[in-house]
């Protein structure tokens, strides 16, 4: 008998539901990466502190401690109805920016408040995007639905480091936001577009139970994504990448272009750029590429990655960084969506929006991640503490592939399943 055809790398849009959530994401990921990139730039040079620069890029992700409850709140509201509350925020939070800046009034430590806030509910997006995935999709589609989503992050990456970099030099912050304020409303309306997906029979059990089991079914998600091995190596490998290896590639970039390559907005762009075009080239290659164990994915990519960082943090000369930075990205891609997909496979559908929440929670590795280094950079060093990290992050990864080998690396292994 022959195989079963492989569907193809651009079979999820043939599902109406993901071709208006496919470019709402876009546009929110595009506005992500431009507000990231401008706010970053003026921080460093209004206040010429790389602490203060981790500081404002640690706002960003306060909101993962809350992420489990937003969670929650989309399994019962329902994901696409959350994401439109949230997207219709960021609009509100983006135009304050823009009239601050239009008027003359935006300081630095306006913009830390306004940040914070935004940090409280833009950490979930991500983790609601992929239980929104899971909803919608049918099964032998979400590794491939899981790949293209993941592009609308890195090509956004690509083009937000670009033409963000551009406009920001050229029209100011105010004209950029308002810019900015308009992808997020868009994406809005278009996530507006989906229609509701219909509920599975024990999703709605759980919305029987009356109010007063809130902080039980919480704590219920929380349980149930620990209890997995699978799922808790996954989620592991998440919080350890956050805590040693995104703060060297994320909030410090701005740091690396001023200070290490003494470059500037547009030399940044450049490399947030480069990181991201790997990162697209992992996501575009895992949609493409069928029957691969996910699990041995996920233990090969972090690692490579690591060794990428341990050479980036000693390379001086742009280009050559620039490359690195590639390759290291697509190993950043090939892990991340590895252990996505660990997680969207192995959790029930009526929890899917709490363990995504928790995923989402792990991220506050990354503010840590970040502190640290601000302060281990003004006291050893910038090459000393970039290799710090990216050592101890591969010892580290090394001891979660020992202490769940039986989960993740045989071929039979459910985490390998094909």
């Amino acid at each position: 008998m022959s195989k079963p055809k492989r569907p193809s790398a651009l079979a999820p849009f043939r599902i109406r539901n993901y071709r208006f959530q496919w470019p709402s994401d876009l546009l929110t990921s595009w506005a992500f990466e431009i507000e990231t990139l401008v706010l970053g730039w003026y921080i460093l040079v209004e206040t010429g502190s790389v602490l203060l620069l981790t500081i404002l890029a640690s706002l960003q992700y306060v909101g993962t401690l809350i992420a489990p409850v937003l969670g929650m709140i989309g399994d019962r509201m329902g994901h696409r109805d959350l994401l439109v509350v949230l997207r219709l925020t960021y609009t509100v939070l983006a135009s304050t920016i823009m009239v601050l800046a239009l008027t003359g009034h935006l300081a630095p430590l306006k913009v830390m408040i306004i940040v914070t806030i935004m940090g409280l509910i833009r950490s979930s997006d991500l983790g609601l995007r992929s239980a929104l995935l899971a909803d919608i999709m049918p099964a032998e589609l979400l590794i491939g639905a899981i790949s293209l989503s993941r592009t609308t992050q890195d090509s956004a990456r690509i083009a937000g480091a670009l033409t963000g970099a551009g406009l920001f030099a050229t029209f100011g912050t105010g004209k950029v936001y308002a810019v900015i304020a308009c992808l997020y409303f868009v994406a809005a309306i278009l996530m507006l577009c989906l229609t509701r997906p219909e509920k599975s029979a024990e999703h709605r059990l759980v919305e029987s139970h009356s109010g007063s089991r809130l902080l039980r079914e919480l704590k219920e998600g929380i349980v149930y994504s620990w209890n997995g091995p699978a799922m808790l190596a996954a989620l592991c490998v998440a919080f350890l990448a956050n805590l040693t290896a995104f703060p060297l590639t994320n909030g410090l970039l701005p740091y690396i272009a001023r200070d290490i390559f003494h470059t500037d907005q547009t030399g940044l762009g450049y490399l947030s750029a480069s990181f991201a075009l790997g990162s697209l080239i992992g996501s575009v290659t895992l949609s493409l590429v069928g029957g691969l164990r996910i699990a041995r994915l996920l233990i090969g990519a972090t690692l490579a990655w690591y060794t990428l960082l341990l050479v980036f943090v000693e390379i001086r000369t742009m280009p050559i960084a620039m490359a690195c930075l590639v390759l290291a990205g697509i190993a950043q891609s090939m892990s991340m969506i590895s252990a996505a997909v660990i997680l969207m496979r192995t959790a029930s559908a009526h929890l899917r929006g709490r363990v995504m929440g928790v995923r989402m929670m792990v991220i506050y590795g990354l503010p840590i991640g970040l502190l640290a280094a601000g302060s281990l950079i003004d006291v050893i060093g910038y090459s000393a503490t970039g290799s710090l990290y990216a050592a101890a992050g591969f010892v580290a990864m090394l001891g979660i592939a020992i202490r769940w080998r039986a989960d993740l690396w045989p071929v039979h292994a459910p985490a390998n399943a094909r």
